[in-house]
């Protein structure tokens, strides 16, 4: 596979930004790992950082070069620093800029397929809120998101998190601006769930140990009891990259990808 650090400017940010991709290549010789690809455009899995980290951590804390290499699947790891994927009440449009700049700009540097079915979220944490945040707000451009560990219900994430008060109050303003939006999951959910059209495909893992265990539960009632196509697992695991890098292999087998 090839691996690009990928340093660029973003029109929607106003900032020079940061993105690692891997992208498929067909291998015969490597030593300990095969490489393929699909022909055409590569289907593209967009992978999240959480609160604490950047586009360098999958790389650095996970195999994932080396699980996606036998799958022809290209990721895309950007960077969007604390900003929760918002477009923040205070500061950078980062839903924007996740949503709609990033993908266009990724497509016109790399050969990454357009097609819906093609093209999957997925993240830690943070990341894991953003992941199903562009499944459930973009269904008609992602056939699959997964969470892991997901910071699902952000309107009580200062109840999880000691001293986020301030900073939650630069990204979303305030927990009622949350309910009922389009930047709450369990409302995007239900919309989703009702409204006939387009429905991606969910993936959702928790350790039983994790500080965010209990928002999961009620994620996952509440898209379960919606009859969404959610696949759910739970086991024992914390917050930590131990359990991660176990999970993104899971998501990795079980992404819906086309056979070519």
């Amino acid at each position: 596979m090839a691996l690009i650090q990928c340093d660029y400017y973003s029109e929607t940010l106003g900032l020079s930004c940061s993105m690692n991709v891997i992208l498929p290549q067909q291998t015969f010789s490597q030593i300990g790992m095969g490489g393929k690809t699909r022909g055409g455009k590569h289907p593209v899995l967009y992978l999240l950082h959480g609160l604490s980290d950047d586009h360098s951590i999958w790389l650095r804390r996970t195999s994932i070069e080396r699980y996606a290499a036998e799958l022809g699947l290209a990721v895309v790891m950007p960077a969007v620093h604390r900003s929760f994927y918002m477009d923040m009440e205070q500061g950078g449009r980062y839903w924007t800029f996740i949503s709609e700049e990033l993908p266009a700009i990724a497509r016109s540097f790399f050969p990454l397929s357009e097609a819906r079915e093609d093209n999957f979220a997925a993240g830690l944490s943070m990341g894991g809120y953003g992941a199903f945040k562009l499944g459930l707000r973009c269904p008609d451009k992602f056939a699959a998101a997964a969470s892991l560990s997901g910071a699902l219900d952000p309107a009580v994430i200062t109840d999880r998190l000691h001293g986020f008060d301030r900073e939650f109050a630069l990204i979303f303003g305030s927990a009622d601006k949350i309910r009922g939006s389009d930047n709450d999951l369990f409302h995007l959910a239900q919309l989703v769930a009702e409204g006939g059209g387009t429905v991606p495909k969910l993936y959702q893992c928790c350790g039983t140990e994790d500080f965010l265990y209990e928002d999961n539960v009620r994620f996952r009632d509440n898209a379960q009891g919606l009859g969404l196509p959610l696949t759910y697992e739970e086991e024992p695991g914390d917050h930590e990259w131990g359990y991660w890098d176990d999970k993104i292999r899971r998501v990795l087998k079980w992404l819906p990808l086309r056979s070519k």
